[in-house]
């Protein structure tokens, strides 16, 4: 195989762009070698630009659930993209998306449509902490949120421990009023609320959680938060992100039968295109303006583009037995690595929900970040 059109792009854009790449997890720093550029991909498949052909398990990391470029949602971007790109005004399309989401997802009376999943888990804080009045929040280490300079922190050395800043940039005062727990570990929940209670307005969670590699929820865990949250007035944030219309049509909280408060989305509902939403109770998302007082704002938010194309992408996964064959195949193919890791004397745990598969280079039983 021949790199010869990648390396030179990479070349090219070493001079232009901060380490030739967008997002850093394109950088291919994790697994070595350059960054392929990638020219085209038709359902499964990706072909960079020197034509390689890859079976792609990425998926640009989450949307492409049907698959790159499906015929449907190519042809709904088309058709809205004929019509204009963006109007910076109410559109059907916006509608549309909207009315899916509020159907699918069973915590969700009011949605607010915004650009990329940190916009959405920035707009939530901001609503928490209006609707409670208080100022910190707890996250969970190894869970990430977006790039929220209040959520970019790691965990200190106890379960109370202030966050200290894990990027340069984010000052200490706006770490500090991030909480951090182990994953999966209500007794230490339970420790930050009994030291803070009265100060916290959220604890936002990946309810299963995907960017430390995929981690299940415990037995009783995501109830437990339910159950901490509403003792002491605080809210319960689901970052549904990943897991929003992949695990389930109505998300993981449809999948555990928990409901948080507020649920941030992404990824699947743009079908590809740019796209965040935050929504929840319409009590709480009353307060977001215009109806309420919390301001939060977005030129593109709505883009007809990416609301035709989430929204062709949701009709298409109401169709009967998606989720039966997402999970076939998921299965299908942790049990292949488990068996091939078996063979080779590799001890590996190998966690599978649906679509979602990832490998622990461990005997271990893997439950949180640690």
């Amino acid at each position: 195989m021949s790199f010869h059109a990648s390396r030179e792009a990479f070349a090219r854009a070493l001079k232009v762009i901060p380490g030739g790449v967008n997002s850093p997890v394109r950088a291919f720093r994790a697994v070595g070698g350059d960054p392929l550029f990638l020219a085209r991909g038709a359902g499964a498949k990706v072909w960079d630009v020197d034509g390689n052909e890859y079976i792609d398990y990425v998926g640009s990391w989450g949307p492409l659930i049907l698959g790159h470029a499906h015929p449907k949602v190519v042809a709904a971007v088309q058709e809205a993209a004929a019509l204009g790109t963006s109007f910076g005004a109410p559109n059907l399309a916006e509608l549309h998306l909207a009315e899916l989401i509020v159907a699918a997802v069973p915590s969700v009376a009011r949605v607010r449509l915004v650009n990329s999943g940190t916009e959405a888990t920035m707009s939530a804080l901001r609503l928490a902490r209006a609707y409670t009045g208080r100022s910190k929040v707890i996250k969970f280490t190894g869970c990430y949120h977006g790039h929220v300079d209040s959520l970019l922190v790691q965990a200190g050395s106890g379960a109370t421990t202030l966050g200290v800043p894990d990027s340069p940039g984010v000052t200490a005062s706006v770490a500090a009023d991030t909480l951090l727990a182990p994953y999966n570990d209500l007794a230490a929940v339970e420790a930050l609320f009994s030291a803070f209670g009265q100060d916290i307005a959220a604890v936002i969670v990946e309810p299963i959680a995907g960017n430390m590699g995929l981690v299940l929820p415990e037995p009783g865990f995501l109830a437990g938060l339910r159950d901490v949250t509403s003792r002491y007035g605080a809210l319960l944030i689901f970052d549904e992100v990943i897991t929003g219309f992949r695990v389930a049509y109505g998300g993981a909280q449809e999948l555990y039968g928990v409901l948080p408060d507020l649920t941030c989305l992404g990824k699947i509902i743009g079908g590809g295109m740019p796209i965040g939403a935050y929504g929840g109770r319409a009590d709480i998302m009353e307060m977001v303006a215009p109806a309420g007082r919390v301001y939060q704002a977005g030129t593109l938010s709505g883009n007809p583009l990416a609301a035709a194309a989430g929204a062709a992408t949701l009709e298409l996964l109401k169709e009967e037995a998606v989720y039966r064959r997402l999970e076939e195949a998921g299965r299908f193919l942790a049990d292949g690595l488990e068996q091939a890791a078996r063979r080779a004397g590799i001890p590996v745990q190998v966690h599978q929900l649906g679509s979602c598969v990832t490998v622990f280079f461990t005997a271990d039983r893997v439950v949180d970040y640690e």
